[in-house]
């Protein structure tokens, strides 16, 4: 292409000056104003295009956005419908299934820690594992782990190239503490009905929280339909499985779920508010999980120092080292997990997230129906059918709410021509 634009000028100039050894600097000291824009522009715009590929922000040099292009442009080839509501299809699923195995895993493991007597110890003469603060802090500990790594492959660095400042996550990572800790000290004080209605109705204090710290307003057939969704979750999960204690409901057990109810409820909107405050594209769900994680860290280590927890569960683990495999596990899926939360979050809102994870024990109860062989009886199938009727229809209702945007929009943009002129 150079040979060929070197032949088609008019001037012999350039040729002569190459035969004759004439170098391009000296060339264009002697070339003419015009001649020398033109083999300034031949020369500068090859560099202007490789200038992307080291560019200063680290952020876009590891991943790139080709990624995204090539997921777009594959739902754009095979559903040229509607590919955008493909896509966004697509991901709800990946992050409905994303947060149903990792936490459906972590409530087993968990479970399965606080309540298997293990071998007994000098501190620990029961066998129980000692310490629900431990396990809090092995998925914290995992957590901060990934995301380190996470942000610096993404980004080049752990905290240099961070719109959002790690005090930022302060509060939401306060509130996630708090929330595990309460619904663990709630345990001993309140019937298994009583918990299962509480997790049930997260979705109407999530949207009051909205209301208080962001000023969401929230149309109040949404108020309607959250409300059915917890009637039906609550309904599913109470027929379906009935507690194997004695435990009766105390005064401080409500009160220990009140505050896991309104603590989970600041945690998802405090997250949602920072995506909003500094942009999606600024925040990402790995410095999301790395902001909030470390805060937490710093509060449960405080707290086992204080609580004396720590060379209690050394010596337990030393008993029983197939318990640091289970909190191993725990905190692996805790960690995917978070991952899903974080993402969910920031494509869909915490409205969206928290009917994912209400709806999560009734396919806790259904796994544990199928694996066990136990019977779901016809007032569990009702509460189902409530749920998955009002799911149904928001999404329908949005579906057909982005359809009559977009065919009220495409007048604009596809106007006549004498309006486009």
């Amino acid at each position: 292409h150079s040979l060929r634009t070197l032949l088609m000028r008019k001037r012999s100039g350039p040729i002569e000056d190459i035969m004759s050894g004439t170098t391009q600097e000296e060339r264009n000291m002697t070339a003419s104003p015009s001649s020398q824009n033109s083999s300034t522009s031949d020369i500068s715009e090859p560099k202007n295009q490789m200038k992307p590929l080291v560019v200063g922000d680290a952020r876009e040099v590891p991943m790139g956005n080709a990624p995204e292009n090539a997921f777009d442009a594959f739902f754009v080839q095979t559903c040229s419908s509607n590919p955008e509501f493909y896509k966004q299809a697509f991901k709800l699923a990946c992050c409905f299934f994303g947060l149903q195995a990792s936490y459906l895993t972590w409530g087993y493991m968990q479970e399965l820690i606080m309540t298997t007597t293990f071998s007994p110890t000098d501190r620990v003469p029961s066998g129980k594992f000692p310490s629900a603060a431990f396990c809090v802090f092995s998925n914290r500990f995992l957590a901060v782990i990934v995301a380190m790594i996470a942000v610096k492959i993404k980004h080049g660095a752990v905290t240099e190239n961070n719109v959002a400042p790690l005090l930022a996550f302060t509060p939401c990572a306060i509130s996630n503490t708090m929330s595990s800790w309460s619904q663990y000290a709630s345990l001993k004080y309140v019937s298994f009905p009583v918990q299962t209605v509480f997790k049930s109705s997260k979705i109407i204090p999530v949207m009051i929280m909205g209301r208080v710290l962001k000023g969401t307003n929230y149309p109040l057939p949404q108020y309607f339909e959250a409300f059915l969704i917890t009637c039906g979750v609550a309904i599913f999960s109470v027929a379906s499985k009935s507690s194997d204690s004695d435990t009766n409901t105390e005064l401080i057990g409500l009160i220990f779920l009140l505050m896991y109810i309104c603590f989970d409820s600041f945690t998802s909107q405090w997250q949602d508010k920072l995506y909003t405050k500094y942009g999606k594209s600024n925040v990402d769900p790995y410095q999301m999980m790395l902001g909030v994680n470390s805060s937490a860290i710093c509060i449960t280590t405080a707290g086992l120092l204080v609580t004396g927890d720590i060379p209690i569960v050394i010596e337990f683990l030393k008993a029983n080292p197939q318990v640091f495999m289970y909190n191993v596990i725990t905190a692996i899926t805790s960690a995917s997990g978070q991952l899903c939360i974080f993402y969910t979050i920031k494509e869909f809102g915490p409205i969206v997230f928290t009917i994912i994870m209400t709806t999560r024990q009734m396919f806790s109860i259904v796994i544990s129906a199928v694996i066990f062989g136990h019977v779901i009886g016809p007032k569990a199938l009702v509460g189902a059918f409530v749920v998955f009727s009002v799911l149904f229809y928001q999404i329908r209702r949005k579906y057909n709410a982005k359809k009559m945007k977009e065919s009220s929009s495409n007048p604009q943009k596809n106007g006549s021509p004498s309006t486009q002129k």
